[in-house]
């Protein structure tokens, strides 16, 4: 049996571990810049609210709804999503952390019948420990744990677990269960499988396997045996799947008009694509960098545009990527644009332990150089915070009132940010 453990509405609960009052209380939460909501609480939900919708349009449609917001604090939610999957660790044989707010619970060796009492003892644990509420899904398999995760959070009388024991459970659960909330299906492919008829999860296991294959290949195939209980997606495929293309992109502050204003965000984004690729153990072909003006602004001259640097050997170094970044930069700007939004891809990604070095241009002690920088740049960092060690090409040239130079994550709009209660005594100190 499998497990899925997955925070109730993580951003908001987050906040509201140290702000209790507003439990019970409709609560969002931006995305970078304030820009839009990619949060919100079941009581937000109810009000009205989605996901994706723009934060002015919120105070415009919403103006007396009582709706607190907050800035998205990743640092605080990175803390309490440690502290979450610390308690589960302790009481389960073994936890796969899937994403900041889900992890996979491997039952094997537990006592099966008592599963149900189990999820709703751990559920209540986390709580009273880390002041988060968990719902639990059980299930045969990692897919059926999800759609009984679904259950358990939707309906009050489940006690936050739900548990999908046998086959009429199943059957049960996915005639119930829409297409288009299985996991691995969306949008897109639901909407094809409505065109022909296939409405429920239920439905999608009674198309032949041959046909399912036919139409969406293994990855279909896989799911269509998840939800007929036989395991076919393996945690090592879930650990081992890497990007294959990398994005950091993000609105200014304010619209943007000097190059050199334009390099420091430019720089700082393919340095956070290079660390990705360190993550992962990848390495990149090719950088893309894009930048384009406020098209919500039709009084402005408009301009959009995107230039690639290839490498002829792939690479995951900040020092090379930044630089190919800002090479490209320089071929895609077009003075007088007030730009409002840009970004870097890295793609052709494959893996580090295997690169191919190109004969006749490829330089190993520089390169090995650059590896060696970005290794100390990440340890520190690491140790000591974001943007502790940067190159000079990341500094942000927006001052301060005392005259300093901003830090580019500190040159981000995050007007309603919430103090890092769980990392910083200073959030504590009465000023």
């Amino acid at each position: 049996m499998w497990g899925l453990v997955d925070c109730d509405n993580f951003f908001c609960s987050c906040e509201r571990v140290f702000r209790p009052e507003l439990i019970g209380k409709p609560v969002v939460v931006l995305s970078n810049n304030d820009g839009c909501v990619v949060a919100i609480s079941r009581e937000a939900k109810t009000l009205g609210i989605k996901m994706g919708l723009p934060y002015y349009q919120m105070l415009e449609q919403f103006p007396n709804s009582g709706v607190t917001a907050f800035s998205s604090n990743y640092k605080l939610y990175g803390d309490m999503s440690a502290r979450v999957m610390a308690v589960i660790r302790e009481e389960v044989p073994v936890l796969h952390q899937y994403s900041i707010d889900e992890g996979f619970i491997d039952f094997h060796g537990m006592d099966k019948k008592n599963l149900k009492l189990f999820g709703e003892n751990l559920s209540k644990k986390v709580l009273k420990w880390t002041g988060i509420p968990v719902t639990l899904g059980i299930a045969p398999t990692k897919t059926l744990a999800k759609v009984a995760g679904r259950f358990g959070k939707n309906y009050s009388g489940y006690h936050k677990c739900c548990v999908i024991a046998d086959d009429d459970q199943r059957i049960k659960a996915l005639k119930l269960f829409d297409v288009e909330d299985v996991w691995g299906i969306g949008r897109r492919i639901a909407k094809k499988l409505h065109g022909v008829g296939v409405n429920t999860a239920y439905d999608y296991t009674l198309r032949p396997r041959n046909w399912i294959k036919s139409r969406f290949h293994i990855p279909g195939e896989r799911t269509w045996l998840e939800l007929r209980g036989e395991n076919a997606i393996g945690i090592d495929e879930m650990d081992a799947k890497t990007k294959q293309s990398i994005v950091t992109s993000r609105s200014f502050p304010e619209m943007i008009t000097d190059i050199e204003d334009l390099t420091a965000h430019v720089a700082n984004y393919a340095s956070r694509c290079a660390m990705k690729l360190r993550r992962q153990k990848t390495v990149c072909g090719m950088v893309t960098v894009f930048i384009q003006s406020n098209f919500f602004r039709k009084d402005l001259p408009q301009y959009s545009n995107s230039v690639s640097f290839v490498f002829s050997t792939p690479t995951n170094t900040t020092p090379e990527i930044v630089q190919a970044a800002l090479a490209a930069l320089e071929k895609v700007y077009k003075p007088g644009i007030p730009y409002k939004r840009g970004g870097v891809m890295v793609s052709d990604i494959s893996s580090a332990q295997a690169i191919q070095p190109d004969l006749f241009n490829f330089n190993a002690g520089l390169h090995q150089k650059y590896r060696s920088i970005s290794a100390a740049i990440d340890e520190i960092n690491t140790k000591l915070g974001a943007d502790t060690i940067r190159l000079m090409s990341q500094q942000y040239s927006q001052r301060d009132k005392s005259g300093k130079n901003v830090r580019f994550t500190h040159a981000i709009k995050r007007a309603l940010l919430s103090p890092d209660y769980s990392t910083s005594i200073d959030a504590f100190v009465v000023r």
